[in-house]
C-alpha cells in the first residue's frame, strides 16, 4: 500500500531530478521552445518540495493536489497548468484513503492524465508529455520500473516526430529530430516513482 511518505518521497525526488536535469531540459527546449522548460520546472518543484516539508498532507490524494495547485501557481508557460492538472486531478481521484494500493493509483494517474490530454488537446504520437504519459500509464500495472522504461521510450521516440500541438507545432517539420522537452520531464517524473518506491523498501 502507498501512504502519504510515499507521494511525498516521489515528489521530492521528482525536485531533485528536475533540479540536476533542469539545464538539459532547457537544451531540449531551445531550438522547439521558448528555451525555459527547466528553469520553470526546477522553480516550481523546488516550490513544491518546501511546501510539502511545511504542510505534510496526510494523505495521498492530499499530497498530490497540494502539489498540482502549488505547480500551477508557480511554474511558468503552458507547463504549470499542464503538470498541475495531472498531479492535482490524480490526487483528487484518490480521494481522501489513508492508503491506495497500486492499482488504485494507476487508476488515479489515468484519471489526471486524460485531464492533460483534454486541456492540451494532446494525443499519442502529437510530439508532447502524453508520448511519455500513455505509455507510463498503460505499463503501470506491471510495476513502476517497467511504467518508468515506457515513459523514457516514449520520449525518445518523439524525436522522430512533427510536432501537432504546443509550441514546438509552429515550427513544422523543422521540429523534426528533437526530442520533445515536456516528455522528456514527464519521464523524470515518472522514473521519480521508481525511486520512491526503492528508497520505501530500504
Amino acid at each position: 500500500m502507498l501512504d502519504a511518505d510515499f507521494f511525498r518521497r516521489w515528489m521530492t525526488a521528482t525536485a531533485t531530478s528536475v533540479a540536476r536535469e533542469a539545464e538539459r531540459l532547457t537544451d531540449l527546449d531551445s531550438p522547439i521552445g521558448d528555451a525555459d522548460h527547466g528553469a520553470n520546472l526546477q522553480r516550481g518543484f523546488t516550490a513544491v518540495a518546501a511546501t510539502l516539508e511545511k504542510e505534510a498532507p496526510d494523505t495521498p490524494g492530499a499530497v498530490l493536489t497540494l502539489t498540482g495547485r502549488q505547480l500551477i501557481s508557480t511554474v511558468g508557460g503552458a507547463s504549470g497548468p499542464l503538470y498541475g492538472t495531472l498531479l492535482r486531478r490524480t490526487g483528487k481521484a484518490l480521494g481522501d484513503a489513508a492508503e491506495v494500493s497500486e492499482e488504485e493509483f494507476a487508476g488515479a494517474l489515468r484519471t489526471g492524465v486524460d485531464a492533460v490530454m483534454t486541456l492540451g488537446g494532446a494525443a499519442p504520437g502529437d510530439k508532447t508529455m502524453i508520448d511519455a504519459l500513455v505509455p507510463a500509464v498503460d505499463a503501470l500495472p506491471e510495476g513502476f520500473a517497467a511504467a518508468r522504461a515506457a515513459a523514457e521510450a516514449g520520449a525518445v521516440a518523439t524525436t522522430p516526430l512533427q510536432a501537432r500541438k504546443g509550441r514546438a507545432s509552429y515550427l513544422g517539420e523543422r521540429s523534426i529530430g528533437h526530442q520533445d522537452p515536456g516528455a522528456t520531464s514527464s519521464a523524470l517524473l515518472i522514473a521519480a516513482l521508481q525511486e520512491a518506491a526503492e528508497a520505501d523498501g530500504e
